[in-house]
């Protein structure tokens, strides 16, 4: 048996993933201090993780979770304090090898190469020799496959990467991590890009894994999953460890007091919007019918906010990217504030009167090498200077009003956005979403992978919005996006399947969402 076949198997683990107390934690970091020039991103830090456990840590964006994770893989070293692993002392920076023997993290950002194979993904700079010690891609497929089979990952070795989907690259890197003979797995907002399906797959595999004797590191923002699979929970804030305990121990409410170092309060005050029938609705959609949705029709009126809720490929997402033109419709039409823009156009939807975010604010929200002023402003050129001539000093003097507008903490507006955290990077997006005061902002999971303040921040300032009069729709599955709607139209299979007025139950919508009929 190889090396790489000796660690693809589990290592044997108590029945049903209990633990003894005389085994040492899986992993513990003390006194772990780290500086980045005059930032503290850690002082004092500490964290005991015992073997068998679903751990959380949890803390506002800038807590110094990423920074204790990067402690804990090895990629940086602390200035003070010390990390062990069983007990043992973690390996020299340099030990690449003994570190992923001991720990590894899948990202919210997947490392699978998409222009390779799964096995080759699974064994990169691993790969069987055969004579000549030409690689044998016979013997790396055997390998992959049985990997895959002894974890019960249901992947095809042989297909593309590019052709995975989210959940099944998830559970290739996981397949991955534990064939170096890793068993304590960091999962850094691994539901951020899954739908409810998806998610309750994972936790599956999650509590399968615990069985057989791996330790899981868990990092979300959203709290209602710490509480459906975590045992334990850490939180940070302002980069030191505040508490540790059961989770079944902690009261969300106190949960959140915690992380924010202020009381919890309750959900914002019912906001109630004033509609007026007689002026013109922010949106009309009518028999829509294109990709992914079929004969979708709804109103938004001025200072209403709707929310278009529904699991991944409900059409949820679909039509809203329509309405702001990142897709054409095969029939129907969209109206914004009484003008029809061309279909499929962007700056049609622009000029209009629409203000976007986008799902992925990677990939459709932001320039990450560019300024905060210059992703702020790319949508209003007209207000920067006359002719298509662009003033620096109208640039930042507009960036900086949405710098304060939206509380992004920064030095000033030539900070590159890539600099700023999640929470700020989403303000960004949202600023320049506001920037030439939309008579309609469409939003698609707009507090996804942010902080519990930002994501406050983020909806009252959409509540803000609409009580200017702009009307809103949210397209969403975080049930938190959706309590601020005035009613939630609910989509399942490309169809609105159902209208829920504000007031409505978590259970009863989420039912709704999953195609699930609880009077039946």
């Amino acid at each position: 048996m190889s090396e790489g076949e000796r660690a693809a198997t589990p290592a044997p683990a108590p029945a049903g993933g209990a633990r003894t107390p005389a085994d040492p934690p899986v992993v513990e970091a003390t006194g772990i201090v780290k500086r980045f020039g005059p930032t503290v991103a850690l002082n004092g830090a500490r964290i005991t993780i015992r073997p068998g456990e679903t751990h959380a840590l949890v803390g506002r964006n800038g807590a110094g979770k990423s920074t204790l994770v990067s402690v804990l893989t090895g990629l940086t070293a602390p200035d003070e304090g010390t990390v062990t692993f069983g007990g043992e002392p973690a390996p020299r920076p340099s030990d690449r090898d003994a570190w992923r023997r001991r720990v590894a993290c899948v990202y919210q950002k997947s490392t699978i190469i998409s222009t390779l194979t799964v096995a080759e993904n699974l064994f990169l700079n691993r790969h069987d020799r055969g004579a000549g010690r030409l690689i044998s891609w016979h013997a790396t497929r055997r390998r992959a496959q049985d990997l895959l089979a002894t974890w019960s990952v249901d992947v095809d070795p042989q297909a593309p990467a590019a052709d995975l989907s989210v959940e099944q690259r998830q559970f290739v890197e996981i397949a991955r991590a534990l064939s170096f003979g890793a068993r304590f797995i960091i999962l850094d907002e691994p539901t951020a890009q899954l739908d409810g399906a998806a998610i309750n797959r994972l936790f599956g595999r999650i509590r399968d894994l615990q069985r057989q004797g791996v330790t899981f590191l868990f990092i979300s923002h959203h709290l209602q999953e710490v509480y459906e699979i975590c045992d334990m929970v850490t939180v940070f804030r302002d980069a030191r460890h505040i508490v540790t305990a059961p989770v079944a121990d902690l009261a969300r409410a106190d949960l959140v007091a915690t992380m924010t170092g202020e009381a919890a309060a309750d959900r914002r005050e019912e906001r109630a919007a004033t509609l007026d029938p007689a002026v013109t609705a922010a949106l009309n959609v009518e028999t829509l019918r294109g990709e992914g949705y079929d004969d979708v029709s709804f109103q938004v009126r001025a200072g209403e906010i709707v929310g278009l809720a529904g699991a991944a490929g409900s059409g949820r997402t679909e039509v809203a990217e329509t309405v702001v033109g990142l897709r054409t419709a095969a029939a129907g039409a969209v109206q914004i504030a009484g003008n029809r823009p061309r279909p499929g156009s962007v700056p049609a939807a622009l000029a209009a009167g629409a203000g976007f975010v986008p799902q992925d604010r990677h990939h459709q929200g932001f320039v990450p090498g560019m300024s905060i002023a210059d992703n702020a402003t790319l949508s209003v050129p007209g207000r920067l200077g006359p002719h298509g001539f662009l003033s620096r000093g109208r640039r930042d003097r507009l960036a900086q009003v949405m710098i304060e507008n939206l509380a992004i903490k920064t030095p000033g507006p030539e900070l590159p956005v890539s600099a700023l955290s999640g929470g700020n990077q989403q303000k960004v997006v949202m600023a320049r979403a506001l920037a030439d005061d939309p008579r309609l902002l469409v939003l698609i999971n707009p507090t996804a992978g942010v902080d519990v303040r930002s994501k406050e921040f983020l909806l009252d300032k959409v509540e803000e919005t609409a009580r200017t009069g702009a009307g809103v729709l949210v397209a969403s599955d975080e049930l938190d996006d959706l309590r601020m709607c005035d009613r939630v139209l609910v989509m399942f299979q490309g169809r609105v399947t159902d209208e829920m007025p504000r007031g409505w139950h978590d259970h009863d919508l989420v039912a709704a969402m999953e195609g699930v009929d609880l009077d039946a």
